[in-house]
């Protein structure tokens, strides 16, 4: 099965810094399908979708932080996703105190199916990526990933990271088989900075569990280490030449 593979921009935040089209460009050579956002450099939403046109890469989605979905701004957001193209808003982090308990997590999940209704007119999902600490249990045994998941609609994306999941604990197939239907983009990076498709991770099995429990749509690189062996584009790039080795 070929899914899209799409590569984090946040990977090589300081090259987009400063020329992101030119990295979409770069991007688009190494053979990625698309990207996700994590922000847009001062960059107008039309000229960033005439370049990815141009280079014949999609908005896979973005990573755009709670607030941007207040009543105030929810009509910006899903006008820059739409003149972009993205489909998928994820909510990339949460503050502490909004996942630290039972009832904050309750809370939350309240609220974060009250934007994924919002956004339901303008066509657009919503979800949450994971980080290591929504992966540990909390005091009464369950963790803020599984709380949350459990207290918002079904196709709410629990966008999982395998690395960012195994460094909280837990496995990086499992909970993606626990919520089915609900993987719909998946975040894929290796642990200790090593790069995706490198040994740290039975990535055969994080696959298909993607590709049938967790119907995913999406494959996201991510790759935040840097080391003196490879440039950010060069890891970004390796990582992809070792997914196609496996297949993908």
């Amino acid at each position: 099965m070929k899914l899209p593979i799409a590569v984090q921009v946040y990977s090589v935040r300081h090259e987009a810094q400063n020329d992101l089209f030119g990295v979409l460009k770069e991007i688009a050579g190494m053979g990625y399908d698309g990207v996700e956002f994590a922000g847009y450099y001062g960059n107008a939403a039309k000229d960033i979708r005439k370049v990815l046109d141009d280079n014949n890469l999609k908005a896979e989605g973005t990573h755009t932080p709670i607030g941007d979905f207040d009543d105030d701004k929810i009509e910006a957001t899903a006008e820059l996703h739409k003149t972009i193209g993205a489909k998928f808003a994820i909510i990339p982090w949460l503050p502490e105190e909004m996942r630290n308990s039972a009832d904050a997590c309750k809370a939350t999940g309240e609220k974060l199916t009250m934007i994924a209704e919002k956004l339901k007119p303008y066509g657009l999902l919503t979800g949450f990526h994971c980080h290591e600490g929504d992966m540990r249990p909390l005091s009464n045994g369950q963790a803020a990933w599984d709380m949350l998941g459990a207290s918002t609609p079904d196709d709410f994306i629990l966008q999982y990271d395998t690395a960012n999941g195994m460094s909280g604990g837990a496995d990086p197939v499992q909970p993606i088989l626990n919520w089915p239907g609900r993987s719909l983009s998946t975040h894929l990076k290796g642990p200790s900075g090593e790069l995706v498709g490198e040994s740290g991770i039975d990535w055969k099995r994080v696959f298909e569990a993607c590709e049938t429990v967790g119907k995913t749509q999406w494959y996201v690189v991510e790759h935040e280490e840097e080391s003196s062996e490879l440039t950010p584009m060069q890891a970004i790039n390796q990582c992809l030449v070792n997914l196609r080795q496996l297949g993908k």
